[in-house]
């Protein structure tokens, strides 16, 4: 069967390691590229957390470094991961930085028109700077999947605003305005679907085991500290399982906006949720996820 092919673009961070495994050990995709960007860390910290994932799983896919900061404000990185982004295990590979994410997603697309499908799971920067500075990449595009926002939901940055928006929510503005298909995985989907500890002891047999075992553990404090859930959330893995089991999700199109003024809700995905008026629906939002399919099939996984 002919694997698909796809982008993955994030700022490893705990979650955002998981997703990569859980993408890579699939076996169900062509990885074309892994590309970072600065969000849960700085942009030195999430390449080198990148590359030690893949380093972690004996994975030879690319690896570039993007965007260093925010379109127009200043970068502001996550509590709950740590001064490395992926507390828990020592990185001590300090990797390159290419600089050329955004080059290297244009001409991947550009060789692969229409078969392409791009995953994000940090703050959306180097796909606007993508979209801004190679038009004709749009139409080439085959789907967007990301990680973001919050619909009905409060939010885990501010009052209504995700992460990954409110740390570039101009750059989420030129996506979710792009005429490309795209799919969002919100907190009101993520917020549902977690793993205790004692979830984790299913891999013992992995040689996975004990460096996820140690992030995990460090992943949760954090998690309680911060954002006062116990568990550890599956933001970024939930997002990378929409392309394994897009089955498993109830969805809804709708008309999704980023707020980029306001301070109170800088970085709020504000969905048109009115029964009247006119509507542009420009994004297919995931209400809700199957956790007990999510759960098996993640473990089933990342013990292979």
């Amino acid at each position: 069967m002919k694997k698909r092919k796809i982008i993955i673009d994030t700022d490893p961070g705990h979650d955002d390691a998981l997703a990569i495994m859980l993408i890579e050990k699939s076996e169900l995709f062509d990885i074309l590229a892994i590309t970072t960007v600065a969000g849960n860390s700085t942009i030195q910290n999430t390449t080198n957390n990148a590359r030690y994932v893949l380093d972690l799983i004996g994975s030879n896919t690319p690896l570039y470094s993007g965007a260093a900061a925010p379109l127009k404000i200043k970068l502001v990185q996550a509590d709950v991961h740590g001064p490395s982004g992926l507390a828990g295990v020592t990185i001590t590979r300090q990797e390159g930085l290419t600089g050329n994410a955004v080059d290297r997603i244009i001409e991947i697309v550009k060789n692969n028109p229409k078969q392409v499908s791009i995953l994000t799971l940090g703050p959306l920067t180097n796909l606007a700077e993508a979209l801004q500075k190679d038009e004709t990449i749009v139409p080439l595009i085959q789907e967007v999947i990301m990680m973001g926002g919050a619909i009905a939901v409060p939010g885990n940055k501010n009052r209504v605003a995700e992460f990954n928006i409110f740390v570039d929510p101009d750059a989420a503005d030129i996506v979710f305005n792009a005429p490309v298909k795209k799919t969002l995985i919100p907190l009101d989907a993520c917020n549902e679907v977690f793993l205790t500890l004692d979830d984790f002891e299913q891999l013992k047999d992995s040689q996975l085991y004990k460096p996820i075992r140690a992030m995990m553990t460090h992943y949760i404090e954090g998690i309680q500290a911060f954002e006062k859930t116990t568990g550890a959330l599956m933001y970024d893995p939930l997002a990378a399982y929409f392309l394994i089991n897009p089955s498993s999700y109830i969805t809804e199109l709708m008309d999704v906006q980023i707020e980029t003024q306001s301070e109170l809700t800088r970085g709020m995905t504000v969905a048109d949720r009115r029964t009247w008026g006119e509507k542009h629906l420009n994004i297919l939002v995931a209400k809700s996820a199957d956790r007990i399919a999510f759960v098996k099939d993640f473990l089933e996984i990342l013990n292979r």
